[in-house]
């Protein structure tokens, strides 16, 4: 299938885990795509590991997404590279557990930095570009479960994701006009690089006593009865980026196998 040829897309966060599959995925429905990580060395490795079967719809660029002139120049990157821009994913996220009690300003501002600010500059940044093409375009953002629920030794991880919910929402109200739509996905406990560390994290902080404790837990609410695997998601990511979500605006599509029914 060829749901996305012709589309050029960047996918943020794309050197490891959700959103390299992102990426890929694209790749395989026939996208060109941009894979943008603040690893700049990891990220150029996985463009190059998909360069074999894709030649030149791969490309890469390092970027911190909470600088706008950074963002920038990916996204003038990827138009040089592809000449436009047409969906761009919101995915780069980070998170530092501690327990609510003992959360710092240092640990607000750092994942507030990346998962908030970081979100809302991709997305006026995509948006400047899409406008200045004619409009037209997708922008998805990458929430999570903790969009929908507290937790109490993951506060500002919550935080900043009720936020992306809150941005999404905002966005498509004001980017409708020029005929962009902003939609966002909610994963649930994935089997992924970033849990491995939140796992660690959470042992640090006295919350696990054993290592896969948290996952074990987290993974007793699923209705699907397992964690999911990067593969999990993908096929509502493409859908996302591609015709078939158009008449989509505002929403965010949960992604967890049951843990959060709302």
């Amino acid at each position: 299938m060829a749901r996305l040829s012709g589309r050029v897309c960047i996918v943020t966060g794309a050197a490891q885990g959700i959103g390299r599959a992102i990426g890929e995925a694209l790749l395989d429905e026939g996208a060109k795509v941009c894979f943008a990580d603040i690893n700049g060395d990891k990220v150029a490795e996985v463009a190059e590991a998909n360069r074999s079967r894709f030649a030149d719809s791969v490309t890469s660029a390092q970027v911190d997404v909470t600088s706008r002139a950074r963002v920038r120049a990916m996204i003038d990157h990827t138009v040089d590279s592809f000449g436009r821009l047409d969906v761009k994913f919101n995915n780069a996220g980070v998170n530092k557990p501690m327990n609510f009690m003992d959360v710092t300003e240092d640990n607000w501002n750092f994942i507030m930095g990346v998962n908030g600010l970081g979100c809302m500059i991709g997305m006026q940044e995509a948006a400047r570009q899409m406008i200045a093409q004619g409009g037209g375009g997708k922008i998805v953002n990458t929430a999570s479960i903790a969009s929908r629920q507290g937790f109490d030794n993951v506060a500002p991880y919550c935080a900043s994701k009720w936020a992306v919910v809150s941005l999404t929402q905002s966005g498509a109200r004001d980017l409708a006009k020029h005929g962009i739509t902003v939609t966002g996905f909610a994963p649930g406990v994935v089997a992924t690089e970033m849990w491995e560390q939140v796992d660690q994290d959470l042992m640090a902080i006295g919350a696990a006593e054993r290592p896969g404790q948290a996952m074990e837990e987290f993974s007793s609410e699923i209705l699907k009865g397992r964690v999911a695997k990067p593969a999990d998601i993908t096929g509502t990511t493409t859908y996302l980026a591609s015709a078939d979500s158009d008449y989509m605006t505002g929403q965010i599509v949960m992604i967890d196998g049951g843990m959060t029914l709302v």
